[in-house]
């Protein structure tokens, strides 16, 4: 994500997963005309309404609304046939890829999905090449073929065990080729997809409003009728429509108070009443990235020194209340791979270690860094958490910290321009393999619109990796990467985050919502009749 990066937290049930699935009394999918849309909260606001432009958390919309090759029903955690009948490699070596798409395949206007409706939207990423955008998914691909109607065949340029995972992303959302230019992002507030749901209306930073698409033909079985997405600036502002009933699920952005009420921990309130909080281990994650381009960031000893410095502990206990947890490595626990690199090269917070590293340098004043922050796309403890990361540095003496913030949709622009010296990120997997937690960052061309040239890690371990179509025999070029990335200290894991859902307790489906990229899945939302 995301920046993926995409918000940050994932599920499992504090009240019983059966209690949830099993209750009496749910709705058929086809129920009443009247039945009124469930709304959904969230402090993840789209930045884009083109899938062209968008490596970031704008893809939690378009999992609804548009459509992809292959994506993920309930349950599965490798890519399975969506707008496709079936895709395979017809290779040994894993470069031709083909496609074949199910029949009668239409967008919400009317106009056919064929293959060459999928050709056009995968050209279009690649030549609008938004900098920052989800082209960097795409380094592998060297052309698309549609021979037939229904046939899409992609020719790789080197072998990509993982590109199937990158088809199922919802950057490769398919578009309408009459409704979206070759060549420039489509400008206004519409959308013509071929997803679960059409966008019946849709205000900047405000909400959506998702109707079923009559037109679909996919996996998804819709167990509502309608899906209202309102998007808030903060978590207070979330929790309380969410306690007066104004919206029934949040799935982005709860404060760690709000997660310790809800849970009911010892000395808080009980449980609310008529809410009910899901909650699971993540993969998601929270990162300084330096800009190598900034005099100060852009030295390895000033970085390491940070690195020395920052007590993910005390981030981790005193702003995120244990809702979270200190991670020592851009690969996140649970996935193949993950080492604890910054633990073991640094070991714990030492000042004096920091001083020394500074001192060979001949860096003996304080550094001066700013450090910038997004205000609204996070969660509320943001801004808290980079306060803390400013005490700890001027504390040591050794710094001299500035900080500054900007909303979301200003934010991504003025990071893909660089014009940050450090600023932070979240990200949300785009699929659960190591290698999504290494590629995108790496390369002339990532997600984080600074360029990060290490020849290594893409020059051989990550191509050695894609090789591998059993990718749990990759641990040892995943782990090589990450000591790399460890010494370098160009990104800076700070922690690994829980994802939490909290809804009314009417609401059903919740913990079965969201795939392996914590992407919400509006259509398993239901109402209960009764308990």
């Amino acid at each position: 994500m995301f920046n993926r990066k995409r918000g940050l937290r994932r599920v499992a049930a504090i009240v019983s997963i059966s209690a949830l699935v099993t209750g009496c009394g749910i709705l058929s999918p086809d129920g009443p005309e009247d039945e009124e849309p469930i709304v959904v909260g969230t402090t993840s606001a789209p930045s884009t309404l083109d899938p062209a432009a968008s490596w970031d958390g704008s893809w939690e919309l378009f999992r609804n609304i548009y459509q992809t090759l292959l994506s993920y029903p309930s349950g599965a955690t490798a890519p399975q046939p969506d707008a496709a009948e079936q895709c395979a490699f017809t290779d040994t070596s894993n470069r031709v890829y083909r496609c074949e798409l199910r029949e009668g395949l239409t967008f919400s206007n009317g106009d056919a999905l064929d293959a060459r409706a999928v050709k056009y939207s995968i050209d279009r990423i690649k030549d609008i090449d938004v900098n920052g955008g989800p082209a960097g998914l795409l380094g592998s691909l060297e052309r698309v073929q549609a021979p037939s109607e229904r046939e899409v065949v992609f020719h790789l340029n080197k072998p990509d065990a993982t590109f199937p995972f990158v088809l199922a992303t919802p950057a490769m959302s398919i578009v309408a080729p009459g409704d979206y230019p070759a060549d420039a992002l489509r400008e206004g507030s519409g959308v013509v997809g071929s997803g679960p749901y059409t966008l019946k209306s849709y205000e900047d930073g405000e909400r959506a409003e998702l109707v079923r698409n009559d037109r679909y033909k996919g996996f998804a079985e819709r167990q509502n009728k309608a899906v209202t997405v309102r998007y808030f600036k903060d978590s207070a502002g979330m929790v309380k429509a969410l306690r007066d009933g104004d919206i029934q699920v949040t799935y982005r952005g709860l404060a760690a108070d709000d997660v310790i009420t809800l849970q009911g921990k010892e000395g808080k309130e009980g449980k609310e009443e008529g809410l009910q909080l899901v909650e699971g281990t993540g993969t998601e994650i929270s990162y300084l990235v330096f800009n190598p381009e900034d005099p100060w960031a852009g030295r390895k000893e000033v970085r390491q020194a940070v690195a020395q410095v920052i007590d993910r502990t005390v981030i981790a206990h005193k702003i995120y209340q244990d809702t979270v947890d200190p991670l020592y490595s851009m690969v996140p626990k649970g996935l193949t791979g993950h080492t604890t690199g910054f633990f073991d090269d640094y070991g714990d917070p030492s000042i004096p270690k920091a001083r020394e590293i500074l001192r060979d340098a001949d860096i003996t004043e304080p550094v001066p860094l700013t450090l910038w922050y997004t205000t609204d796309r996070y969660g509320s403890e943001t801004a808290k958490e980079f306060e803390e990361i400013k005490r700890q540095l001027d504390a040591s003496g050794l710094f001299d910290v500035t900080l500054k913030s900007r909303p979301w949709k200003t934010y991504v622009a003025g990071y893909q321009k660089g014009e940050y010296p450090v600023f932070g990120r979240g990200w949300s997997p785009d699929f659960p393999d190591a290698e999504n937690f290494i590629a995108p960052f790496v390369g002339e061309q990532n997600a984080l619109g600074t360029p990060y040239l290490t020849p290594k890690i893409t020059g051989d371990l990550l191509p050695r990796s894609r090789r591998e179509s059993d990718r749990a025999n990759v641990e040892r070029e995943f782990e090589q990467a990450q000591q790399i990335m460890v010494n370098d200290a160009r990104l800076l894991p700070l922690w690994q985050g829980k994802q939490y859902v909290a809804a009314s307790t009417d609401i059903s489906g919740a913990e079965q919502a969201l795939d392996p990229s914590t992407i919400m899945m509006m259509w398993q939302l239901q109402r209960k009749t009764s308990w």
